[in-house]
């Protein structure tokens, strides 16, 4: 098993990772102290694969556990999602000592981190990821939210789990695109923050495809150590040093909304926006602007390189290929999108550009036009 420790004072906690490791649940929950009840929230993708065997080892440890079970997709990240939640939560009588557990993707853990926080000013809850974007991502650092209709992620808090248990052998039941979505934030932590990792993604592509438990473990605690290492110095993003984990979140979360919720994969749009950062980054650079001196023509194309052989777009010709109809992916109703983007301030749209292999810089000085450009250059 690999732990990592997430060091937040009195909301600390640890992350566990370890194959077949469904069935400890029951012993971690416990191990909180004060346990009154369990109510474990999941989608219907996910209940009839795992949540038997999870029920079963929180029951074993004498905790009651109930389930509520929500639509899978990312429209269950709803306002309606939540108060029928509340509202359960009511029925059933869940108190201060409660916990909720978050067993599945993104989805899950945002909308039951969000409830959880809310419910009764703020309950325990418990990570299990089932997706490898969540394992790596969405499930450490304690932010959850769920959407406004042209606003991803716009209504939420932080509000940080008591323990995350990852087991990388439920990657093998999740299907081809959403196992594709995770390697899009996995490239991500390469990309931007640590070249070493870089360098082991582009040595194993072949295994990665395949997704072996190994390597897939490997990959999954650097993430988790590379994002553990950001959210201690910086829990509420106020220092802009957490703001680096948003490489390639601008164009991808404009690029979401624009194909319509959960139509375009949250790892899909991060890759695609990572490909267009890498192109801004170059086109500053070409304008003499000396912060991405390092970043030329080879160094995008080494980039974009592996995330194409992950399976992933680079493009927005790409994109189009993905879609069964048109969007509007047009520079306007982008940038438009953009705009309301909760990362944009003082009326400044806010990138995470690429300094060099596995460096970025939070950069709040991006013209309009420069974006525009980028955007009409990726067709």
């Amino acid at each position: 098993m690999k732990v990592i420790p997430i060091e937040l004072d009195d909301r600390s906690y640890d992350i566990e990772i370890a194959q077949n490791s469904l069935s400890r649940i029951g012993v971690s929950l416990v191990s909180l102290g004060d346990v009154s009840r369990v109510v474990m929230i999941t989608d219907e993708n996910v209940e009839p694969l795992y949540s038997e065997e999870v029920s079963e080892s929180i029951v074993e440890r004498g905790l009651d556990v109930d389930v509520a079970v929500v639509p899978a997709g990312e429209e269950s990240k709803s306002i309606e999602s939540a108060y029928a939640l509340w509202e359960q939560f009511l029925e059933i009588k869940i108190d201060r000592r409660s916990v909720v557990v978050a067993l599945g993707g993104g989805v899950v853990g945002d909308l039951s981190g969000f409830v959880a926080a809310t419910y009764a000013r703020g309950i325990r809850f418990f990570q299990i990821p089932t997706t490898l974007l969540a394992q790596v991502d969405s499930s450490v650092g304690g932010k959850t939210a769920i959407n406004l209709p042209n606003a991803k992620n716009m209504v939420g808090a932080f509000h940080q789990p008591c323990g995350v248990l990852v087991d990388p052998l439920v990657l093998k039941s999740l299907p081809e695109d959403q196992y594709r979505s995770g390697l899009g934030e996995v490239v991500k932590y390469g990309c931007s923050l640590d070249e070493s990792f870089f360098r082991l993604l582009e040595n194993n592509i072949q295994t990665i495809n395949e997704r072996s438990p190994e390597i897939l473990t490997e990959i999954i605690a650097r993430c988790c150590q590379l994002k553990a290492e950001i959210v201690s110095q910086d829990e509420r993003e106020t220092t802009g040093l957490r703001s680096l984990l948003n490489y390639g979140h601008t164009f991808g979360h404009a690029l979401e909304t624009a194909s319509g919720y959960g139509r375009l994969l949250h790892g899909y749009g991060v890759a695609l926006g990572s490909a267009l950062c890498a192109r801004l980054a170059l086109r500053l650079s070409q304008q003499g602007d000396e912060r991405f001196k390092e970043i030329d023509e080879s160094w995008v194309m080494r980039q974009n390189d592996l995330i194409d052989k992950l399976g992933l777009p680079t493009s927005l010709s790409d994109l189009a290929n993905l879609m069964d109809d048109k969007i509007d992916v047009s520079p306007k109703r982008l940038v438009d999108l953009m705009e309301s983007d909760k990362k944009t301030e003082y009326g400044k749209l806010n990138f995470v550009l690429p300094t060099g292999l596995g460096k970025c810089a939070l950069v709040r000085d991006v013209s309009v036009e420069d974006v525009v450009a980028t955007l009409n250059n990726s067709f």
